[in-house]
C-alpha cells in the first residue's frame, strides 16, 4: 500500500497498476523520461512535447505525488543590442584612437570619418580623456603614450563581452576583472543587460522513483468517440481510468467589484431616508460646476492644476437665466452680497469634467418650485481632480452627495442625516468642525473616528448653501443643507485597504479574495 497526497486529502493506491491506469496521455509520454534533477527543458528535449504539455504533465504528476517541482531563479548578464554589435565592429573607444592615432583630428573631422555616430565620439571623448589616453590641444584631440598601450592590448571590456558571446554570465559568480567591466559596460547604453533566469528542476518521491522504472502501456482509450461506438472498436482497447480523486483548479463565481457594492449599498441607504437619487453628465460647463455655486472666476481651483478642461467642444451653452447668476457674481444681485465685482460669460462657457457631484445639486435647484418642497436629493458619482496620484489622493473618485431643501431645515438636522449615514456604514463617533466652503455658511468639516487607526479623520465637507447659490437658481431664499463626501476614505476601512489606489488597482487575486459588501 502506497500514500499519494492530493491538496484535497490523503489517497490510498491499491499498487503502482492503480496509478499508471489513471495517468493522461502527457503523463504517460512523460513518465519514462523521468531522472532525478530533470529539467524541464531536458523534457520539452526528449519527449517530443510543447513546453506548456511538460508543464501540464509535470504539475499533474506532482499532485499524484509522483515528484517535486523546485523553482529557482539566478540573474545573468547578456550582450545588449550594441553589445553584439561591438563584438563584430570593436569598441567605439578604441576605434576613435585608430582614427586619430596618425594624427590630431578635430572632433568634427572625427565625426566626419563615419567611422563613429556622433553619440559615441561624444562618449569616447569623455572615456578617453578619463583614462588620459587622449590630450586635447588647439582644438584638436592626440592620442598619448596611454592611448597607444591601450590600442596594444585588448581591454578587459572586450574581453568580457567575448565571454558573454559564448555564454551568459551568472552575475553572483564574477571576477575582479570582470566586476570591473561589468561596472563600466554598465554605465553605457544597452551594451550588456541583466536578465533573470528562472528553472524548474525536478525531484522524485519513492512513488515517483519507483514509477519511472514501470513500463508503461500507451495503448489506451483517453476518450470515447461515436466512430468507436459505431464500429466496435473501444472493445478491443484499455480505457484510462478517471480519477476523481484529483484536486482540481479552484472556479471562481462572477460578482460584483467590490467598490460597486459599496456604491449600491450607500444608494440603498439614501433611498430608504426618503431621498431622490441625481444624475448628470461627466462634463460640465464652467457655469454649472463653479459658478452657479459662488465660486470667483478668479478662484485657485479653476486653473489647471485642479481642473480637466475640455478643449473640443471647447464652449458649451448656457441656461437661460444664466444672468442671475451672473449679477450675483457682479454685485451679489438681491442677495445682500457685494459679489466679485465681474463676470465673464466666455470663461462660464468652458467645458469640463465635473470637480464635484455639487454641480447636480446646483441643477436640481435650479429646476424646483416652492410646491416641490421639502425635498431631499443626493448623488454617488465620479469626479475628477488633476492631483498628483498618491496613497491618499486619486484624480478620479466618488463623491457621495447630498442636499435638502426645507424651509425649516437647520444644521441639527444636518448633522443627525449625516450621523445616521456614518452610523450604517460603521462609524459610530462623528463630528463636525466649523471650516470654510466657497459656497456655504455656516461650513463644517466631517470627521469619524477611525476605528483602527485611533484617530479622527476627515471626509468630507457639509453646510448650508449661501443665498449667492440659492436664490439666482431657486428664485427665493430657502434652507439648503449640502453636503460632498469622498467615498474612497469612507469604505476603505471596511476592506483594511490603506493604499486608496488599491481600490481600482484590479489585481483578479485581490478581486476574488475580496469579501462581500455586508454592512
Amino acid at each position: 500500500m502506497s500514500t499519494t497526497k492530493y491538496k484535497s486529502g490523503p489517497v490510498i493506491l491499491k499498487d503502482m497498476k492503480e496509478l499508471i491506469a489513471k495517468l493522461h496521455p502527457l503523463e504517460r509520454k512523460t513518465v519514462p523520461h523521468l531522472r532525478e534533477n530533470a529539467s524541464v527543458q531536458d523534457l520539452i528535449e526528449v519527449t517530443g512535447l510543447s513546453d506548456v504539455e511538460v508543464m501540464r504533465a509535470l504539475q499533474w504528476l506532482e499532485n499524484k505525488n509522483v515528484l517535486k517541482i523546485e523553482s529557482s531563479s539566478k540573474e545573468v548578464v547578456q550582450l545588449g543590442d550594441n553589445g553584439i554589435n561591438y563584438l563584430k565592429n570593436g569598441l567605439p573607444e578604441i576605434r576613435y584612437l585608430e582614427i586619430i592615432k596618425e594624427k590630431p583630428m578635430a572632433v568634427n573631422d572625427i565625426i566626419a570619418t563615419k567611422e563613429l555616430n556622433p553619440q559615441e565620439v561624444g562618449v569616447s571623448t569623455g572615456l578617453l580623456k578619463s583614462k588620459s589616453a587622449i590630450d586635447m590641444k588647439d582644438g584638436k584631440v592626440a592620442i598619448t603614450d596611454r592611448g597607444i598601450k591601450l590600442l596594444q592590448s585588448e581591454p578587459l571590456e572586450m574581453s568580457f563581452l567575448k565571454k558573454l558571446e559564448r555564454d551568459n554570465i551568472n552575475i553572483e559568480s564574477l571576477s575582479d576583472e570582470e566586476k570591473y567591466a561589468f561596472d563600466a559596460l554598465m554605465k553605457r547604453k544597452d551594451i550588456i543587460k541583466i536578465n533573470e533566469i528562472k528553472t524548474k528542476t525536478i525531484t522524485l518521491t519513492d512513488i515517483g522513483k519507483k514509477l519511472a522504472k514501470e513500463k508503461i502501456d500507451m495503448n489506451f482509450i483517453d476518450a470515447l468517440t461515436p466512430n468507436m461506438l459505431k464500429e466496435g472498436t473501444w472493445k478491443k482497447k484499455k480505457f484510462r481510468a478517471y480519477d476523481i480523486e484529483i484536486n482540481v483548479p479552484q472556479i471562481e463565481g462572477g460578482k460584483r467589484h467590490f467598490v460597486n457594492q459599496a456604491v449600491d449599498y450607500i444608494k440603498k441607504i439614501w433611498l430608504e431616508l426618503g431621498f431622490k437619487e441625481m444624475e448628470g453628465n461627466l462634463i460640465q460647463t464652467s457655469f454649472w460646476d463653479l459658478d452657479a455655486l459662488f465660486v470667483p472666476q478668479d478662484h485657485p481651483a479653476r486653473q489647471m492644476q485642479d481642473t480637466f478642461y475640455i478643449k473640443n467642444p471647447n464652449k458649451g451653452k448656457l441656461p437661460k437665466d444664466w444672468k442671475k447668476v451672473a449679477e450675483v457674481h457682479k454685485n451679489g444681485g438681491d442677495t445682500g452680497s457685494k459679489g466679485w465685482g465681474s463676470y465673464d460669460e466666455e470663461i462660464a462657457k468652458e467645458n469640463l469634467l465635473r470637480t464635484h457631484t455639487t454641480v447636480l445639486s446646483a441643477q436640481t435647484l435650479a429646476n424646483l418650485k416652492k410646491e416641490d418642497l421639502p425635498a431631499k436629493f443626493f448623488s454617488v458619482g465620479k469626479v475628477f481632480r488633476n492631483e498628483a496620484l498618491d496613497w491618499k489622493h486619486l484624480f478620479e473618485f466618488y463623491q457621495v452627495e447630498g442636499i435638502v431643501v426645507d424651509p425649516n431645515a437647520n444644521m441639527k438636522h444636518l448633522k443627525g442625516y449625516l450621523k445616521e449615514f456614518y452610523r450604517k456604514m460603521g462609524y459610530t463617533d462623528v463630528r463636525m468642525r466649523p471650516a470654510h466652503f466657497p459656497y456655504t455658511e455656516p461650513s463644517v468639516e466631517v470627521e469619524v473616528f477611525h476605528p483602527t487607526k485611533k484617530e479622527w479623520i476627515e471626509l468630507g465637507g457639509a453646510g448650508i448653501f449661501r443665498p449667492e447659490v440659492t436664490k439666482p437658481l431657486l428664485g427665493f431664499e430657502c434652507p439648503v443643507l449640502a453636503w460632498g463626501q469622498g467615498m474612497g476614505r469612507i469604505i476603505s476601512e471596511y476592506w483594511k485597504i490603506t493604499d486608496i489606489r488599491d481600490l481600482y488597482k484590479n489585481d483578479l487575486k485581490q478581486l476574488r479574495e475580496m469579501k462581500y459588501w455586508m454592512k
